[in-house]
């Protein structure tokens, strides 16, 4: 008699990763479903390219964003104030129908004797992005993970993004954004603080 459960069956399913050559069949069966022919000339060597796509848009899978956070500079003669950057640009794709999600971050945070390069913060960023994400998920992920690996008194982050789900397809409102933020500690709490955030977001 099977000893495995059906939760743990599951499991087992996920963590078993399909090869390359399987994903490119896969590729085959979608465009044959979509109605055209996989083996006609101009879409011959399709699977793999999208294979090859969905390595660069999934990338971060393979990433740790605690890794990148965890490299600090001290030497800051006791700045504490906010350090932010703005405008961080991403893409991503819906969990839900997988297209894309466009739009930019801004991001802060107070640092307590050391601070992160700020590349590091943009990588952050690039880290849950290249993910199948939902845009809250996402918004949480990044707070989290720059909050519990710097330990800061407080994080921010603004994000503004396009849904391809929503502007290209389903009830195709093109010019609607999505806004969703997460503020943690001193951000959290001080509105003056977190008031001071959303107008630097402004100029």
């Amino acid at each position: 008699m099977d000893s495995v459960t059906p939760k743990k069956k599951v499991k087992l399913a996920f963590e078993k990763k399909p090869s390359r050559e399987e994903a490119e069949e896969a590729v085959k069966t979608l465009i044959q479903w979509a109605g055209d022919n996989p083996k006609r000339e101009g879409l011959l060597d399709t699977p793999k390219r999208v294979v090859k796509a969905f390595e660069e848009f999934f990338i971060g899978y393979k990433e740790s964003a605690k890794e990148y956070l965890s490299k600090t500079f001290e030497d800051v003669n006791g700045y504490e104030d906010i350090v932010m950057l703005k405008d961080i640009t991403f893409n991503s794709h819906c969990e839900h129908h997988m297209v894309p999600i466009i739009g930019k971050v801004h991001l802060a945070y107070l640092p307590v004797k050391k601070v992160v390069g700020i590349s590091k913060l943009a990588r952050t960023v690039d880290i849950y992005a290249k993910r199948l994400q939902t845009q809250e998920t996402m918004t949480q992920q990044i707070a989290s993970s720059i909050y519990e690996t710097l330990k800061p008194k407080g994080v921010a982050v603004y994000i503004e993004a396009f849904h391809q789900c929503m502007t290209t397809r389903g009830v195709s409102k093109p010019n609607v954004s999505t806004i969703t933020n997460s503020f943690l500690g001193d951000f959290k709490t001080d509105k003056l603080l977190q008031n001071r955030f959303l107008e630097y977001i402004k100029t």
